[in-house]
């Protein structure tokens, strides 16, 4: 199932990532789960054996943290490039839908499996539809699949709100498309979700990277 997948990642720059974990963790500390992060879902990304696997770098393409990513997991890295996330998600999906269909992720969801990324691909070559999404359970998503790159998908949404996966739907629903929505997973912004983070057996992987 060919699928180019896109990671989108902030770099890790202390006191500009992950800004609302930085009163429990400090800014390097959240810095460095910005990292693990990263490297976690490019290993997931992978693992999906997908297709082509390119990370999205905001704030500074050229950070030490990208290029060894680049390095170690022999994936290209593309500048963002848009005014808000959905102007930056519609240029990627600009450039990747012009063959095939293509995956866009964030890395704030370390629960996402490489199960979870062939299922979604699944969905949106397999069984007809034009859109696939993983919600997020605090009301936004973690994952987003298309064929085609559809403007009014990314336009005037309020991102990092719990309203931005309900208008997702009204859009779909106006233009028309069919869709399919996988079961919805959490990410980690808050203090919560770090705790979950550590309780869930993920954070093995993720300490080894932060220490």
């Amino acid at each position: 199932m060919p699928v180019d997948l896109a990671v989108f990642a902030r770099a890790p720059i202390a006191g500009r990532c992950k800004t609302r974990l930085i009163p429990l963790l400090g800014a390097e500390g959240a810095a460095a789960l910005q990292h693990a992060l990263i490297r976690r879902t490019l290993q997931t990304a992978i693992a999906a054996n997908l297709g082509t696997v390119s990370l999205w770098c905001a704030s500074d393409r050229q950070h030490p943290a990208f290029i060894a990513c680049s390095q170690q997991f022999g994936v290209k890295l593309v500048s963002q490039c848009g005014a808000d996330l959905g102007g930056r998600m519609f240029h990627a999906f600009t450039r990747l839908c012009r063959q095939r269909a293509a995956m866009v992720i964030g890395t704030d969801c370390p629960a996402l499996t490489a199960t979870e990324l062939r299922t979604a691909a699944r969905a949106l070559l397999l069984e007809g539809n034009d859109a696939v999404f993983v919600p997020a359970e605090d009301g936004g998503y973690v994952l987003v699949g298309l064929r085609q790159a559809v403007a009014s998908l990314f336009d005037d949404i309020p991102w990092g709100t719990e309203r931005v996966m309900d208008l997702t739907r009204e859009r779909l629903r106006r233009a028309g498309l069919r869709w399919q929505e996988l079961p919805p997973l959490w990410d980690v912004d808050r203090a919560d979700d770090f705790d979950r983070l550590c309780a869930s057996g993920l954070m093995a992987e993720t300490n080894s990277e932060m220490n």
